[in-house]
C-alpha cells in the first residue's frame, strides 16, 4: 500500500459549481497533473482559507486548538490518508504517532486537511482514488485557467467598487473589525483589497 500512495497538496478553495452554499477544496497531485475537488461546507472552508490567507483570529479556532493540544501532549500527526471514495464522499484517517505507537482515527476529509495544513503534515491518497475522482488538467488547458480564476472573477466587481471607495487606512480598519467579528470570508476579501492597494 505504501508504494501506491499519491502525495497531494492543497491548491486552493473555490465556490462549488455543484452544490449551492458549499465550496470545493482542490487538491493537486504533487508529481502530476491530476486535481481532486472535494465539496466542503462553509465553516470548514473558512477554517482552511484563514490559514492559507495568513489571517490571525483573536481567539483560536477548533483546528488551531487541536494542533496546540497535540503539541502540548507530544503527539505527532504523521499524515492524512484519504483511503476511500464512495458515492461522492471521501473518507480519511488521521495517522498519529505517540510514544512509539501509531494511532489511526477516522475523520472528515475537510477537518483532516484543516489539521494537516496547520501541522505541516503530508496528505496522501491512493492511485485508485485518483483514477476515479481525479481530473486531469493539461498545463495549457483553458478550462483549468477559467476554473483556477473563478473565485477572483466572482468577486472582481465587489473588489473594484471597494477599491475606489476606501483608503488603505479604512480597509485596514474594516479588516480588523471583520477578524474581531470572526467574519473570515469578508476578512479574506478585505486583505486581498488591501494588498492590491499597497502594491
Amino acid at each position: 500500500m505504501e508504494n501506491s500512495k499519491i502525495k497531494l497538496n492543497v491548491l486552493g478553495i473555490t465556490f462549488s459549481q455543484v452544490q449551492a452554499g458549499a465550496y470545493a477544496l482542490v487538491l493537486a497531485e504533487e508529481n502530476g497533473l491530476r486535481r481532486v475537488p472535494i465539496i466542503i461546507g462553509t465553516p470548514e472552508a473558512q477554517s482552511i482559507a484563514i490559514f492559507l490567507e495568513g489571517l490571525h483570529p483573536p481567539r483560536p479556532l477548533t483546528h488551531d486548538l487541536f494542533v496546540t493540544f497535540m503539541s502540548k501532549v507530544n503527539v505527532l500527526l504523521k499524515e492524512i490518508f484519504i483511503y476511500k471514495f464512495s458515492d461522492g464522499v471521501f473518507y480519511s484517517e488521521l495517522v498519529f504517532s505517540s510514544e512509539g505507537q501509531e494511532i489511526k482515527i477516522d475523520s472528515r476529509t475537510s477537518d483532516a486537511i484543516a489539521l494537516a495544513i496547520r501541522s505541516g503534515s503530508p496528505i496522501y491518497t491512493t492511485d485508485e482514488i485518483m483514477q476515479e475522482a481525479g481530473i486531469v488538467i493539461e498545463e495549457d488547458d483553458d478550462d483549468f485557467e477559467d476554473f483556477d480564476n473563478s473565485r477572483k472573477n466572482q468577486t472582481s466587481q465587489t473588489q473594484q467598487h471597494l477599491s475606489e471607495k476606501l483608503s488603505k487606512e479604512e480597509l485596514q480598519k474594516a479588516l480588523n473589525e471583520a477578524i474581531s467579528m470572526e467574519d473570515y470570508e469578508k476578512a479574506s476579501k478585505l486583505r486581498d483589497l488591501l494588498n492590491k492597494k499597497k502594491s
